[in-house]
């Protein structure tokens, strides 16, 4: 009568410390409400960029730029967000982040020039990353394993996800209003908020005492993703094949090459090379990869097609994605319901087969679709399998840290979405490039342009390479299912 290390959390190892409260809600209430800010922020200047242009006068490669900054930070210091909210305290790691994330908002929103601008979205992608790892395991701190937990995990998925799938309609709604300064000052006082609720509600779990900080690890991991990530949201101005491309993501993957030799050979590493041993959590974050390459895209290009090829503004193309967000969050809270029953992997790979109909079905997007055909329909099929897939995803990867390690476990969760998207978006966006018609001769673009933020009045010609974006990112979750089928570890039931 054995048991495999499965996929329910009920039956995992618990990924930190048990902190029991008297409200244990209230705490994953604040937790989620930090991670929403932080993955809005991921998504919600897209709409804003054309009214960023004309007051900053920024060229397109400097729009680029300030959607770029935020990512890379984010994604180059998550790991050491991580682990330093292992050593330091999980409580004060997201109140330090919250706080450099919140006065990095004023800067940006108060901007009198695109560097000002494109500096704050550094700065609020680092608190951004101190922030984030720290959410996922306050929110598995203060719920006891088994059901509670997992719905709790499928909160705080919902939330994240609904953060980026809400930022067009928050965005639209903020431009069209107000300004565009103010999809920055928003976070403001909702920050002081949230701020005010984790100083009343959250609790200090153990932390690493006598455990010191891995410095060299930490230089090496965050110069290697923040150069591989700059490489990588470099390739819609200079191309995939450009020698300054090719240096730097050769740079970048050198550096972690040289991270993975150091950390096999210190006694405190950084991060432990033996998570990686357990199938469940190597799976795991590789699906989430390929799942996060998927879904960054999916509301980019949603949001450029709708405004620059239908004709709808700000507001009407975030109005035209509310749908969408809603889906994605009903998809992550139906996993939890799904999975005592299914089991987390067959979840996960239904999931990401039903995401991968809803983006052939997008595909077939048209220059002049209509609303039920090409947005609605396919972005709610495409938002609820992502949601039933990520769910899961989250507890199996998280299902068998040691206590120790929670952090920076979250911290690779975190990494993996948000190199999976900075991946998948310039992949995706140099695929539409190339599979984009030739440009009607009354078409003149814009000093700088890159191709997918040309910001003119139409955009007809680009329509058949977001199409093209849609199939890839299809066949993309399609590989992420048969990659968990194989991977992931079944489970396995007790006989007799």
């Amino acid at each position: 009568m054995t048991f495999m290390p499965q996929t329910d959390s009920a039956t995992s190892a618990s990924l930190a410390p048990s902190i029991r409260t008297p409200r244990p809600w209230l705490v994953v209430l604040t937790a989620c409400a930090g991670q929403f800010l932080v993955v809005l922020d991921v998504s919600v200047v897209n709409v804003a960029l054309p009214s960023m242009r004309t007051d900053l006068g920024l060229s397109a490669f400097g729009l680029q730029w300030v959607l770029s900054a935020y990512s890379i930070a984010f994604a180059g210091f998550m790991l050491l967000g991580g682990r330093a909210a292992d050593l330091y305290g999980r409580k004060a790691m997201f109140l330090l982040g919250l706080g450099l994330f919140t006065a990095a908002s004023v800067v940006g929103g108060l901007a009198p020039e695109g560097q000002y601008l494109i500096g704050a979205r550094a700065v609020q992608g680092l608190g951004a990353a101190l922030l984030s790892p720290a959410t996922l395991t306050l929110v598995t701190g203060a719920v006891a394993a088994g059901p509670a937990r997992t719905r709790a995990i499928g909160t705080w998925t919902a939330v994240g996800a609904a953060g980026g799938a809400a930022g067009g309609f928050v965005g639209g709604v903020l431009v069209d209003l107000l300004s565009w300064r103010w999809v920055l000052l928003i976070n403001v006082p909702i920050g002081i908020l949230v701020l005010a609720a984790a100083l009343l509600w959250l609790r200090e779990g153990p932390t690493g005492t006598g455990r010191r900080l891995d410095l060299p690890g930490a230089v090496l991991v965050t110069g290697g993703l923040a150069t591989l990530a700059y490489g990588i949201v470099q390739t819609e101005e200079a191309g995939w094949g450009a020698p300054s491309t090719l240096l730097t993501l050769l740079g970048g993957l050198a550096l972690l090459a040289v991270f993975i030799a150091v950390e096999a050979r210190t006694a405190a590493p950084l991060m432990p090379l033996k998570i990686f041993r357990n199938r469940a959590v190597s799976a795991a974050n590789a699906a989430i990869l390929l799942c996060g390459s998927s879904s960054f895209g999916m509301w980019f290009f949603m949001t450029v097609y709708a405004q620059n090829v239908l004709g709808y503004t700000p507001l009407q193309a975030g109005l035209a994605l509310v749908p969408s967000s809603l889906s994605v969050i009903l998809g992550s809270k139906l996993a939890p319901r799904l999975m005592p029953a299914l089991g987390a992997r067959n979840v996960a790979v239904a999931g990401a087969l039903i995401g991968a109909a809803g983006f052939a079905w997008q595909s077939t997007l048209t220059a002049d679709g209509t609303f039920l055909g090409t947005i609605l329909g396919p972005g709610v099929v495409m938002m609820v399998g992502l949601g039933l897939a990520t769910t899961p995803l989250a507890t199996l990867a998280t299902s068998h840290a040691e206590p120790g390690d929670a952090g920076l476990v979250s911290g690779l969760v975190n990494t993996s979405r948000t190199m999976g998207g900075a991946l998948g978006l310039s992949v995706l966006s140099t695929v539409a490039a190339a599979a984009a018609a030739t440009p009607a001769s009354g078409y003149v673009p814009l000093e700088g342009d890159a191709p997918l933020l040309a910001l003119t009045v139409s955009q007809d010609y680009l329509v058949p390479g977001y199409a093209m974006a849609f199939r890839v990112s299809a066949c993309v979750l399609v590989v992420a299912s048969v990659l968990m089928l194989l991977w992931l570890p079944k489970p396995v039931r007790r006989i007799g």
